[in-house]
């Protein structure tokens, strides 16, 4: 089981003639194989400065990182080997993916870097990894110009999926997408975070998607945890202020999850 330990993280900006600025303040969580944590908020809340310590785009000004006991190394293949355990699906299909590339360079990027596969096996690999995140083979040489916003998160997806990671970073996965095709993706992630024990921090604004696709709940609110807990309990009894604004602002759960269980894209869309 791979454990990840977010602990007493925070991330200070200097801002000239107003002193410090803390986009995160003594943040902690433990995110384990298997299990999802979602992190809400509203916008400027932490979440995303969150996402960007894990994948080392930014470094905390304090706190620890642990991947299993063991600091995030900094440099060298100590950081590769992190970064093909720890993996990130960005918010934005249309930004994420480079369009001058095929979606074959897009998958076999990772596979190469990370010597996942031997190279007689990288086409079959780019193939599999399609069909993992239900979309045809076929679709390999196409550029993502030619994909739906759906199909091409998806991508984003298999690429994310392509160095066999134990923990993935969702970043609003879905907040790009038509509303008739989010819980298409959704669901996909949740399947795929079952089939390989994944362990899943899905970041959000939705507490109605939170409550759906998570085994706890944290809430974030300018950068300091408000509340957290399992994901039924924060939603149905919220002890903070802040989280029942969040809830009541949410939309009515039976009209997101009641009536489908897939979504309505599909491969050859």
């Amino acid at each position: 089981m791979t454990t990840l330990e977010f602990t007493n993280v925070s991330r200070r900006y200097k801002i000239r003639g107003a002193g410090d600025m803390y986009a995160l303040d003594d943040v902690s969580f433990t995110l384990t194989s298997g299990r999802t944590i979602a992190l809400v908020g509203q916008s400027g809340s932490g979440k995303s400065t969150i996402a960007k310590i894990l994948t080392q785009l930014e470094l905390p000004s304090s706190g620890e990182i642990l991947l299993d006991g063991r600091p995030i190394p900094r440099r060298g293949r100590g950081l590769r080997a992190y970064r093909q355990q720890v993996r990130m699906v960005f918010q934005d299909p249309y930004a994420s993916l480079n369009p001058y590339h095929t979606i074959r360079h897009h998958l076999e990027r990772p596979l190469r870097l990370h010597h996942v596969v031997a190279r007689t096996e990288v086409d079959a690999e780019v193939a599999r990894l399609l069909e993992k995140v239900r979309l045809q083979p076929d679709m390999a040489d196409r550029h993502p110009h030619e994909l739906s916003g759906g199909q091409r998160q998806r991508v984003a997806i298999a690429r994310a999926l392509a160095s066999r990671p134990s923990l993935l970073i969702a970043d609003e996965p879905v907040s790009m997408l038509d509303v008739s095709i989010r819980l298409g993706v959704l669901n996909l992630l949740a399947d795929l975070q079952r089939d390989a024990n994944l362990g899943v921090l899905y970041i959000t604004h939705d507490l109605a998607t939170a409550r759906h696709f998570s085994d706890e709940i944290m809430v974030l609110n300018r950068g300091v945890v408000v509340e957290s807990g399992p994901a039924d309990r924060v939603i149905l009894d919220p002890q903070n202020e802040y989280t029942r604004r969040l809830r009541d602002a949410s939309p009515n759960p039976d009209l997101l999850f009641g009536a489908r269980s897939t979504g309505t894209e599909e491969a050859g869309e």
